[in-house]
């Protein structure tokens, strides 16, 4: 690296050096408010579920007549792993999972495949299936949820409360999407007598029959006119139970009301299969998404205030209680590495200037905040957010940032010691050090590589600690070769020449017992 100096550069051009110093701490600065802050990285879910339902099938006919079908349809794709399944009576479910090895940008591609390949089995299916119905929504993170709960009031009109609140929560900035967990399925329910079907002369199946065919909405044509064409509309649709009631019935000669002949009542789902409680009562949870790389501690404030106006505005009656809140999880682990940032820094600072001197102690701690700053905007530009992995990646290389800048400005006093001047003495370290510095960095980088370049989901999920390591390494090594010289120049006290030079410098009792040493 002799041809051309980049420590000589910095401190022949300071100006552009000084300018660089506090463009990169200005944009570091910008770079660290608008990173994103969440929990956990974002990675692929390389799994979907599939079921189907067919009522009055046992468990091995779910299986042979239509699991076994959509297995091998399955088996077709090109990244499949495996598909576990279980049947029940009348049900089905299975979950397909691709190989770990599956590229994200391959997946979405994969799952399409899946349902293009169920879609067209879904015809050689016995008659009466429903489904197959596909899944594939399972990297959805809840970034908090809200419990809503009244004491006594009928699950439909909590529902139709919630979905205010849905509405609401929705329009606040940085949420993806809000969903309501625990709402049950509302039922209409025909409980027959057969006393009063086998006293009445009514069959069963006439019964079935008459509800089928009162519920099926066909198009009922239009009339063209001179003015505007007319369309003609059938009530035919079952929307209530007094509708269901009225529903006739011919059977036997006779013509009834479904009334006649059964009890029809509204109600939920029973058993329930959705039901969620909160502090023993029976409650909705909304549930809501914070959109990608959106910053969690700002999304916090905003839901906070948000949740602060609704609950003035809730009626009497109505309870929101916060269940979960991400943005305390991300701020502990901000907090956290601040904290650790803060005593490493005091650290190097404290042993610097305790072995090195007042002003070569503070030009290296220097080089943390500089190489922060550069990593913080590097990480913004490559769309890379504070979470466990990234913080935790800081964290290891904390303790590396300044090996690079001791080893400038140590290589710097001792030339000013043996008698070079300070702009000399500044500009020998990338002549005589800055190779073996950066190869030494890369060393310590390559062994991160295994993390890094894992083709599996714990490599996406864990990939960050290679390169956010790595951009620290390598920028520390710019700012040790860059701007440590620099401050070196600006900060540094005069240095008298040692009388000997070089030889006087090195010729001691520790020297030569750690170089005999060595050797031995």
């Amino acid at each position: 690296m002799s041809r051309f100096n980049l420590s000589a550069f910095a401190v022949r051009e300071r100006a552009i050096t000084l300018f660089m110093i506090i463009a990169i701490m200005v944009a570091g600065g910008y770079a660290f408010l608008h990173l994103g802050r969440a929990e956990d990285p974002k990675f692929t879910v390389k799994v979907l579920t599939v079921s189907a339902v067919w009522p009055g099938a046992t468990a091995q006919e779910m299986q042979e007549q239509v699991a076994d079908r959509l297995e091998k349809r399955l088996q077709e794709l090109e990244f499949y792993d495996r598909v576990e399944t279980a049947a029940y009576p009348g049900t089905v479910v299975m979950k397909l999972y691709l190989k770990d090895t599956t590229a994200p940008k391959d997946v979405p591609d994969e799952f399409y495949q899946a349902r293009k390949k169920l879609g067209d089995e879904k015809i050689h299916l016995p008659q009466g299936v429903i489904g197959p119905l596909v899944n594939d929504e399972f990297s959805d993170v809840y970034f908090a949820m809200y419990s809503l709960e009244a004491k006594g009031l009928p699950h439909r009109q909590l529902v139709l409360e919630a979905e205010v609140l849905r509405q609401r929560f929705s329009r606040v900035g940085g949420i993806e999407k809000v969903t309501i967990l625990g709402e049950q399925d509302p039922k209409i329910y025909v409980e027959i007598s057969y006393k009063r079907l086998a006293t009445l002369g009514v069959k069963a199946p006439d019964l079935f029959r008459a509800l089928q065919t009162q519920n099926d909405l066909t198009p009922s044509g239009f009339v063209d006119t001179a003015g505007p064409r007319v369309y003609l509309r059938l009530d035919g649709a079952i929307n209530g139970v007094e509708a269901v009631k009225a529903i006739p019935v011919a059977s036997g000669g006779k013509l009834l009301k479904i009334g006649d002949v059964a009890e029809v009542t509204r109600g939920y789902e029973d058993p329930a299969t959705k039901q969620i409680r909160h502090q023993g009562e029976p409650s909705l949870i909304l549930a809501l998404v914070m959109k990608k790389s959106f910053n969690g501690l700002t999304l916090g404030k905003l839901l906070k205030a948000e949740e602060t106006a609704i609950r003035k505005e809730l009626p009497a009656g109505l309870v929101l209680s916060k269940v979960s809140d991400q943005s305390h999880v991300i701020s502990e682990a901000i907090n956290e590495f601040m904290i650790k940032f803060m005593v490493a820094l005091a650290v190097v600072i404290v042993v610097s200037l305790v072995t090195l001197g007042f002003r070569v102690g503070i030009v290296v701690a220097a080089a943390v905040p500089l190489t922060l700053a550069a990593v913080f905007v590097i990480m913004l530009l490559t769309g890379r957010d504070f979470d466990r992995i990234t913080l935790g990646a800081l964290i290891i290389s904390l303790g590396l940032l300044v090996d690079d800048a001791i080893i400038a400005i140590e290589m710097m006093v001792v030339k000013m010691e043996e008698g070079l001047d300070r702009i000399q003495a500044a500009t020998f370290a990338w002549t005589s050090t800055a190779s073996p510095m950066f190869f030494g960095t890369l060393v310590t980088i390559a062994g991160f590589l295994p993390v890094g370049f894992a083709k599996s989901t714990a490599g996406e999920y864990a990939g960050n600690i290679f390169w956010v390591v790595a951009f620290a390494l390598i920028t520390s090594w710019f700012v040790a070769v860059l701007f440590t010289p620099y401050l070196g120049v600006k900060l540094l006290p005069d240095i008298k020449p040692v009388v000997g030079g070089h030889d006087a410098i090195y010729a001691t009792p520790n020297y030569y017992r750690g170089a005999h040493g060595l050797r031995s």
